[in-house]
Formats: structure tokens, sequence, C-alpha cells
């Protein structure tokens, strides 16, 4: 075996066949000892043939979605770094080694590439706002430092790809590998790197209302999954705050008058506050819980070795 560290660059795709091949061409004059593998998911163009042809190793993942392709390349690959990064020739991949080599002398299991926009390159408005909302909103819950939550080029150790238990289908699979890096308390960093237009004949397959939904509703799972506690006192608190503003009426009432003119409306508020203190319960619980279940999957991630020792071409 080699005494250098294998690294295997996974770019998912779905009918590129207009970028394909001048991705592979470029990571592969970039990195000349890495392994270039395409996964061709479901492709209606000429996207398996041309990433052939430019020198990828070539297979397929007949389950739509990017979640799905992600999720059959870190089963079937082996190497000792990973870099994942999209089909569609927006990414550079000149900064890959430096993203390596970052990862390997810091002894970190995951670094981003933050996308910044090179003069000239448009934006969809969509996708900005709905990026800047989703990293706001996943920074909030999850405490994590972070710029650019969706982008698609990210370098990732040994231990993190094979530690990695996701259940995403689509897109929302940037926001998986972000929490999972997070709750595992990973060593991780965000380093800037050039984002350019799409070439001629490339055309986005994101939708920004659909998947930006499937995200936020992706995020708010996670929440569930991850930080019980603070998503079920959350229901607590809208449910005790609603019981409040109808049964404040009736028990005054009953107060002045000794009677309860509305019983519905008392019966009402009463089943929302017991609903309230039910959610309450459940977060305690599902928090115990969701502890024990952190504390093996930590133990799952630390068996396996880290990039410290790790010696690149």
């Amino acid at each position: 075996m080699s005494e250098f560290a294998r690294i295997a660059v996974l770019i998912p795709c779905h009918n590129e066949e207009a970028a394909i091949a001048k991705v592979v061409t470029d990571f592969n004059a970039a990195l000349p000892d890495a392994d270039i593998y395409v996964y061709d998911n479901n492709s209606k163009d000429n996207t398996n043939e041309v990433a052939r042809a430019a020198g990828a190793i070539v297979r397929n993942e007949m389950r739509q979605g990017k979640g799905n392709a992600v999720r059959r390349m870190f089963a079937d690959v082996e190497a000792d770094i990973y870099i994942l990064v999209d089909g569609d020739d927006t990414y550079d991949a000149t900064t890959a080694p430096l993203l390596t080599r970052k990862l390997v002398d810091d002894g970190l299991d995951v670094v981003s590439g933050r996308r910044i926009a090179v003069a000239g390159t448009i934006h969809r408005v969509g996708h900005v706002f709905g990026n800047r909302l989703l990293t706001g909103l996943t920074v909030l819950m999850f405490r994590v430092k972070l710029l650019d939550l969706l982008t698609g080029y990210r370098v990732m150790s040994r231990r993190f790809v094979k530690s990695f238990p996701f259940t995403a289908e689509g897109f929302s699979i940037e926001t998986e590998l972000t929490v999972h890096a997070v709750r595992l308390l990973m060593p991780m960093a965000e380093v800037n790197t050039r984002y350019k237009e799409r070439p001629r004949g490339s055309v986005s397959k994101l939708n920004t209302w659909r998947d930006g939904v499937r995200i936020l509703f992706a995020i708010v799972g996670l929440v569930r999954e991850e930080r019980p506690l603070v998503f079920f006192t959350a229901i607590f608190a809208v449910l005790m705050l609603l019981s409040l503003v109808l049964g404040t009426p009736v028990v005054l009432e009953y107060l002045k008058t000794g009677l309860v003119p509305r019983l519905p409306t008392a019966v009402l508020s009463t089943g929302l506050m017991l609903l309230a203190f039910f959610s309450l319960a459940s977060g305690l619980i599902l928090d115990t819980v969701t502890r024990g279940r952190w504390e093996l999957k930590r133990l799952a991630y630390l068996a396996i070795e880290g990039p410290h020792d790790l010696k690149l071409p």
C-alpha cells in the first residue's frame, strides 16, 4: 500500500453533460493522485459517457436525489480523505489542495468551501436569501459558526464519512452534513473559495421554493431529533399560551359570578394545558434518550483514526 493518503473526489451528477468533463479534468490536474468518482443519478443525457471519457470512475445510483447519491458514495468508496463537490463546474478545483492541506495540518474532520462569487457571477435572489435564512436558523439552533450552510464543496476525513448515518434524499444533505459535524463536536473550518457561473447548457436542479421548504423541514426535523428539549419546550410554550388566552376570561368570570358560562372553552383550555405539559414531559424524556444516542455516535466516531498522521502526495 502507498504511504500517502488516499484521496477520493466524489461528484454526484444528474444531467451534467455540459460541465462534467471540465470538472473531472480540473480535479485531475489539481490532485493528480486522487481517484475521481462520478455517481450518475439517472441522467437523461450523456453525463455517464462524458465523465468516463474524461477519466472518472463512473457508477450509477438509481434512487433519485443528491442525498441518495452521496449516501451510496460514502458507503462504497474507501479513502482517507474525501472531497465532495457538485458536477456543475461552479467550484474552483485549484483550491482543493489548499483545503486538503488545511484538513491534515490542523487535524480537522471537515473543511467547507465558503462560496465567494467571482466578478460577473449572477446569483438568483431567492437562492441567496434562502441560504442566508437557513444558515442563520441552523446557527441559532445548533450554535455553529459558519457562513455558508448549503455549499456543495467540502473536504472530509474518513472518520467523518464512515460515522455519518444520514437520511436525506435531496438537497437537505448539506444541512445533515453540517449538523452531524456540530453535534459530534468535530473540528471543522470554513475557507473562502471562488464560485462562478454554470457553463452554457448546464441547468440548476435546485428549485428555490420547493427545495427551500424541504431544507427548512429538514432543519426542523433535525432539531426534533438532536435537540428534543428545545423542540418540545417550544410546543409547550405555544400550547400553554393558547390555554391561558382562552382560559383567563373563563376563570375571571367564575371568580366574579361563580358560574362557568362557556364550558366548551373551559374544556378546550384545560385540554391545551394538559397537552402542553405532556409535550414538556416528552421533551425531557427524549432529551435523555438523545444524550445516550449522542454518546454512542461519538464513540463510533472516535473509534476511527483521525487525519493527523496522514501524509499528502
